[in-house]
């Protein structure tokens, strides 16, 4: 079975005052769309974990405990993590614990929650 861990920011650790995000923008939103982010996983029949990490060193070492716990096809990495430049240093840290815990998945990245599963099919596709 396929197996995919999309990791993305905590929403209620997200500084919604960032002008790099969208207006409105809020943690019940960003909820939702990883709420369908994870169905639309399970409806392609893929094993899915969903792991919400803090912005700091004790996000990493859960990311990097729930890569040694399971070998995956692909880790999505959310927009949230990535988009806001003033998160560019974690977002390395994400990317090197990635690649150092799960040195076979691909890597791949979303624009918003919602189209996790596509993000990942691209790579999935590929490989299978």
């Amino acid at each position: 079975m396929t197996r995919v861990l999309f990791v993305g920011q905590k929403p209620e650790t997200v500084d919604f005052s960032d002008p790099s995000l969208p207006p409105g923008f809020d943690a019940k939103q960003i909820q939702a769309g990883i709420d369908i982010a994870e169905a639309t996983m399970t409806d392609r029949g893929w094993d899915a974990d969903i792991c919400m990490i803090a912005p700091d060193d004790g996000g990493i070492e859960t990311l990097a405990a729930q890569l040694a716990n399971v070998d995956y096809d692909c880790v999505v990495i959310g927009g949230g993590m990535r988009i806001p430049p003033k998160g560019l240093p974690f977002f390395e840290k994400v990317v090197n614990a990635i690649h150092q815990n799960a040195p076979r998945a691909a890597i791949a990245f979303n624009t918003r929650p919602e189209d996790t599963a596509e993000a990942a099919a691209r790579w999935i596709a590929e490989h299978d």
